[in-house]
Formats: C-alpha cells, sequence, structure tokens
C-alpha cells in the first residue's frame, strides 16, 4: 500500500523525471521483447513509456499495481493509436491473475528493484510464460563494495517513499536462477547510461 500511494504521488511527473534516464533499458527491453504475433505481457508498465517502442504486430497486455499511473498509460494508447495493446490493469506482480504458460514472454523493466518479494515476483513471471518463453528483466544492479555502494546504501535511505533498492544485488537474481531448474539465464549485459542498468535475459525450459 505504501509502495501503491507513493506510485500514485508519482504518476503526474513520473514521465517528466525519469523518462529520460530509463529510455535506453526500456528500448532494450522492448526490442528483447518483441513477438511479432505472439502475446507479451509487460508487468509494472507505468505510463506505458516503452508501450510504443515494441513491434505493433506484438500483442500487448500491461499490468501495474497503479491505477493512476494505468489511466495514463491508456492516454498514451489512445494518442498513438496502439491497437496492439489489449489491454491496462491493476494487478499486483506478486499475484498475477493469468493462467499458466499464457504468454511468449514477460518483460519487467524496473520492477524486482521496487515490490517488496522478488522471488515471489520472479516465479509468477516464470508461470505465466510458455515453455521456451522469455522473461527480459532491466534492472539497476547495485556495487558490492567501494565508494559507489556506500552511495547506494545512503541513497536507500532516501528512496523509500518508491520502495526503490538502489543496493539491489546481482545475487539476489542469480541465487534464485541457480536454485530454479525451470529457468536459463541467456543474457546479462549492462546498458547506458554508464552501465548504471543491467538487461538479463532468462528462459523458460
Amino acid at each position: 500500500m505504501h509502495v501503491k500511494s507513493s506510485y500514485a504521488r508519482w504518476a503526474p511527473i513520473y514521465d517528466l523525471v525519469f523518462a529520460l534516464v530509463l529510455r535506453p533499458g526500456r528500448q532494450a527491453a522492448a526490442a528483447a521483447a518483441e513477438r511479432p504475433g505472439g502475446r507479451v505481457l509487460d508487468v509494472g508498465v507505468g505510463t506505458g513509456l516503452e508501450l510504443p517502442m515494441f513491434d505493433r504486430r506484438t500483442h500487448l497486455i500491461g499490468v501495474d499495481l497503479s491505477e493512476p499511473m494505468l489511466r495514463r498509460a491508456q492516454r498514451r494508447v489512445s494518442a498513438k493509436a496502439l491497437a496492439n495493446v489489449e489491454g491496462l490493469i491493476v494487478m499486483d506482480a506478486m499475484r498475477l491473475a493469468f493462467p499458466d504458460a499464457h504468454f511468449d514472454a514477460v518483460v519487467a523493466p524496473y520492477v524486482l528493484t521496487v515490490v517488496p518479494e522478488p522471488h515471489a515476483t520472479l516465479d509468477e513471471l516464470v508461470r505465466v510464460v510458455k515453455r521456451g518463453g522469455e522473461i527480459i528483466l532491466v534492472n539497476h544492479i547495485g556495487a558490492a563494495k567501494g565508494p559507489m555502494a556506500w552511495i547506494e546504501s545512503w541513497l536507500s535511505l532516501r528512496s523509500a517513499d518508491l520502495g526503490w533498492r538502489p543496493g539491489f544485488q546481482w545475487s539476489i537474481l542469480g541465487d534464485w536462477i541457480a536454485a530454479n531448474r525451470s529457468v536459463r539465464l541467456l543474457e546479462r549485459r549492462r546498458l547506458a547510461p554508464f552501465g548504471l542498468f543491467t538487461l538479463a535475459r532468462l528462459q523458460k525450459l
């Protein structure tokens, strides 16, 4: 509820504050998740910034916990005539109301560092994707040590309103992958700007 209310406050200015710095990650995620003729779930779709970045032949459903953010996403869909967006739904990423193996791919940019239970969220993303399908993640991965780790620790205390964890470690994701025989890591690479964000592509086996 705390994160939900925080994003309701941020919704009017979210695009202005975050669109530019997060754009490369959204572009990379959309490119990796494109499935012309297939169905893709966009988790944490927010104001819909990445929706126009997908191939128009990819059928999209977006979910987000924040209704005010989704209202802005709907305006974007209408303004850009995104007929391939088949639905925008208020939904908790940790409890997706979709059947098993329903999507060809799932994209979740900047989500794991916000949700209170990353592993529960990952379990759900894997559940709803088809065998052979992919889960595409983009997140900031915190430094393990050194000055940047200290800075991220300081930022963590001041970003609680968004539920964002600047010190989010790769081990949270890596340990989950290692313990989960139904997925494998296909790709891990740093993204612009300045390698602040990391794209990870997982395949459901």
